[in-house]
């Protein structure tokens, strides 16, 4: 019976990352008003700023949602709207030098975590370990959110930060695949992460993979990957 229960909710849980793959990334590549992307690049480079170690600890323990029928798809409005940031907080940074792209990685998947960086798709998520998977929008403005995932290449690096650790990733696939790729949400075995965000405006998506190399000690020289490229 135990054994039932549980198939029955990882089926329900793998429905619940169809349904999100399919409704949020839809139509997500959107052309932003000048004043809406302005404020999604201030509010990724204010969290990334001024977040610390001790206050990646609190948002760690906030609740966040996971809820893909909360997601909405990004508009002009939603840019600008203003949600209680008490509910979902940045636990991360996430850097990819050779696009030059670094944003906070953000507890869960609410409207605010998505137009400030990127999303974790799964609450039992821990960096350095199985599947590291995150989420954005993919934006036509060059370098907002999610945008420049779409020009990462195999073998580049994409590190990742709770400010006590940095865990360096070596990309080894890319790939477009359909809205329902749901297996590249699922958890591994072996530590990697996955970045996933629109393409061909929104029919499909671009999905990198990369594997941990190194596990280091946070430290003033490794943390200037984690520095604002805007």
């Amino acid at each position: 019976m135990k054994n039932k229960k549980k198939e029955g909710r990882q089926v329900h849980s793998l429905s619940n990352l169809a349904a999100l793959l399919l409704l949020f990334f839809g139509g997500a590549a959107l052309w932003g008003s000048e004043a809406g992307d302005l404020k999604i690049r201030e509010n990724s480079q204010e969290t990334v700023s001024h977040l610390t170690a001790k206050k990646i600890k609190e948002n760690e323990k906030n609740k966040a949602s996971f809820d893909f029928k909360k997601v909405k798809e990004l508009t002009n409005a939603d840019k600008l709207e203003k949600e209680n940031k008490s509910t979902s907080g940045a636990i991360g940074i996430i850097s990819v030098p050779s696009v030059k792209m670094t944003l906070p990685v953000m507890k869960g998947l609410s409207n605010y975590a998505m137009t400030t960086g990127g999303g974790t798709m799964r609450e039992d998520m821990q960096m350095g370990k199985g599947n590291y998977a995150l989420a954005g929008h993919y934006m036509t403005n060059k370098g907002e959110l999610f945008e420049p995932v779409e020009r990462i290449k195999k073998g580049n690096m994409v590190y990742l930060t709770d400010l006590k650790k940095v865990y360096s990733y070596k990309v080894y696939w890319k790939k477009v695949v359909a809205p329902t790729a749901v297996y590249l949400t699922e958890d591994t075995k072996k530590p990697i992460v996955t970045l996933i965000t629109c393409a061909d405006g929104g029919k499909n998506r671009w999905a990198v993979r990369g594997k941990l190399v190194k596990t280091e000690k946070a430290e003033n020289g490794n943390l200037d990957f984690f520095k604002s490229e805007n």
